[in-house]
């Protein structure tokens, strides 16, 4: 499946739809969930046209994986969710469709600021 550019993360990162940013860099946006699931829920994406993880892994540069994993713990530690400054957090990344994947664009959601509860339910 090729990388769809019309996708909604897609018109973020070209600043075609507004979001609550959290943290940005050369290889990562992060911001605020528009339906949030729990207390904390941020989102955080690669820059690259990643369509989901496997895809990333093949495809993504070592400074891409770097900077994306780094992203997230930067985020964390933003939202005050990280093992450094809180109670911890949930990092969730939904592939294809069997996944729940509902936008083709690699992303990691972040849950934290209470208890998350069972992986599966």
């Amino acid at each position: 499946m090729p990388y769809d550019d019309q996708n909604i993360f897609a018109k973020i990162l070209r600043g075609e739809i507004p979001c609550k940013k959290i943290y940005e860099d050369d290889f990562v946006l992060s911001f605020h969930d528009i339906n949030p699931q729990k207390k904390v829920h941020a989102l955080v994406i690669p820059k690259g046209k990643y369509i989901n993880l496997d895809d990333f892994n093949k495809n993504a540069s070592k400074d891409e994986i770097v900077g994306l994993i780094n992203g997230i713990s930067i985020v964390a530690e933003k939202l005050g969710i990280s093992s450094e400054n809180g109670n911890g957090y949930r990092t969730l990344a939904n592939i294809n469709e069997d996944g729940g994947q509902e936008v083709p664009h690699l992303h990691f959601h972040l849950f934290g600021g209470e208890k998350v509860g069972k992986m599966v339910s």
